[in-house]
C-alpha cells in the first residue's frame, strides 16, 4: 500500500532529521572522537568539523533550512572534489558516495525546506 501524499511534508522532515543526525556524526567524531576519527585533523578538516556539527545541529531543529542546506551542500561538493575525486571519478570506486549524496540532499532540502517538522514551519518560514 503507497503511503499518502499527505505524509510527504511530515516524511520531508524525517529525512532531513536523519540526514542531518548522520551529518552532524561526523563533526563530532572530528572533534570529541566518538568515534575515533581516522586521520589528524587540518584547517580545512576544522572548518568542515565546525560546518558539520553547527550546519548539522541546525538542520536537525530545521532552523534556516534553505541557507545552511545551501552551504553544506556546497561544503560537501568541495569534499567530493577535494578528497575523493583525485582517487578516481567514480564514486563507488573512490569511497565519495557519502559526499555525493549529502550534496544532492542538501540541495534538495535547500530548495524544498525543511518540512512541516521544523522551526522555520512554525515561524512561519518553511
Amino acid at each position: 500500500m503507497p503511503i499518502p501524499a499527505t505524509w510527504s511534508a511530515r516524511l520531508l522532515s524525517v529525512m532531513r532529521i536523519v540526514v542531518a543526525l548522520v551529518f552532524f556524526s561526523h563533526g563530532i567524531s572530528k572533534f570529541f572522537g566518538l568515534p575515533p576519527f581516522p586521520m589528524p585533523m587540518n584547517p580545512l578538516l576544522t572548518v568542515a568539523g565546525v560546518l558539520e556539527v553547527v550546519g548539522g545541529g541546525l538542520l536537525i531543529i530545521g532552523l534556516f533550512t534553505r541557507p545552511v542546506a545551501f552551504v553544506l551542500s556546497g561544503m560537501s561538493a568541495v569534499a567530493y572534489f577535494l578528497a575523493h575525486f583525485p582517487q578516481g571519478p567514480f564514486p563507488i570506486a573512490n569511497g565519495g558516495e557519502a559526499a555525493v549524496l549529502y550534496c544532492f540532499v542538501f540541495l534538495y532540502l535547500a530548495a524544498a525546506g525543511g518540512g512541516v517538522w521544523s522551526v522555520d514551519a512554525q515561524r512561519g518560514r518553511g
